[in-house]
């Protein structure tokens, strides 16, 4: 396997990141996860423009967006797979042990794993504990992923694929990787990014492409919702099956089924949809 780091290809055996790495140290970097389907990395340009808005939230310097560009083609060529997980990693490099950056520079790394498509239905569970959208990481898809990890953990022992967040004020906000819809009284609806929650690639298209509201909403929506589904790079669109303990046994329900029609019409028609 071959990985980008800072600037060049490199065999995955060869490559080293400092122990000293704001990233491995404090979790000081971000990231982005891109699907690439045989080859051909979807919806780039928009994970970029996040990235460098990610970066930029956290402090870091202004991303060379036409490295990485060239990074993940070097990547893709010389890793060819169907379907893969393009990831996009950028720290804030080599650093003293504590919240103080140095001064040697960001650290680039892209690497990509074969994957496979998701089933069209899942379960998914809630959990205890809260997005703060008034936190300095809200809205950015930073490497601090420690909450994620817990939460998916506890979906995972109770059988489900993903856990789902409420914010401090009790909205429904989203998942440990996904964004979340739900159908009530046949129409469809999203939480704003006013709840915390990140700004999906795979949300905002699908509110463009399916014509969804961004509508606040209660964590118990999730109870009295006719339909649910998540959106994430890797999901697509997913039905939920099961929440928690309550079962939706049609699901894919009318209006997400129809949700995934457009979706997968629409992202083969454009491969970077802007």
């Amino acid at each position: 396997m071959k990985i980008w780091l800072d600037g060049a290809l490199r065999d995955t055996e060869d490559a080293r990141v400092s122990v000293f790495d704001h990233g491995l140290t404090v979790g000081d970097g971000v990231f982005e996860t891109v699907k690439a389907d045989r080859g051909r990395a979807f919806a780039l340009t928009r994970h970029l423009e996040r990235l460098a808005t990610s970066a930029r939230g956290l402090g870091l310097p202004e991303p060379d967006l036409d490295e990485v560009r060239r990074g993940c083609a070097a990547v893709l060529d010389a890793n060819p797979m169907e379907l893969g997980r393009l990831r996009i990693t950028y720290t804030g490099g080599v650093s003293p042990l504590g919240s103080d950056r140095g001064d040697a520079g960001p650290t680039l790394v892209i690497a990509v794993s074969a994957t496979t498509r998701r089933p069209d239905t899942t379960a998914a569970v809630t959990v205890p504990w809260t997005r703060n959208e008034r936190g300095a990481l809200a809205g950015l898809k930073t490497t601090s992923y420690g909450e994620n990890v817990v939460a998916l953990a506890r979906a995972r022992e109770q059988g489900a694929s993903e856990a789902l967040f409420a914010n401090t004020a009790g909205a429904l906000c989203e998942g440990t990787g996904s964004n979340v819809f739900v159908v009530l009284d046949g129409e469809l609806h999203t939480p704003p990014l006013a709840s915390g929650c990140l700004a999906g690639i795979t949300r905002a298209l699908t509110i463009a492409w399916a014509g969804a509201k961004e509508t606040d909403l209660p964590l118990a929506a999730l109870e009295s919702a006719e339909e649910i589904f998540l959106t994430s790079t890797l999901r697509d669109v997913q039905a939920v099956t099961r929440i928690d303990g309550r079962q939706l046994p049609d699901a894919p329900g009318p209006v997400t089924a129809e949700a995934m029609r457009i979706f997968e019409r629409e992202a083969a028609a454009d491969s970077d949809p802007r």
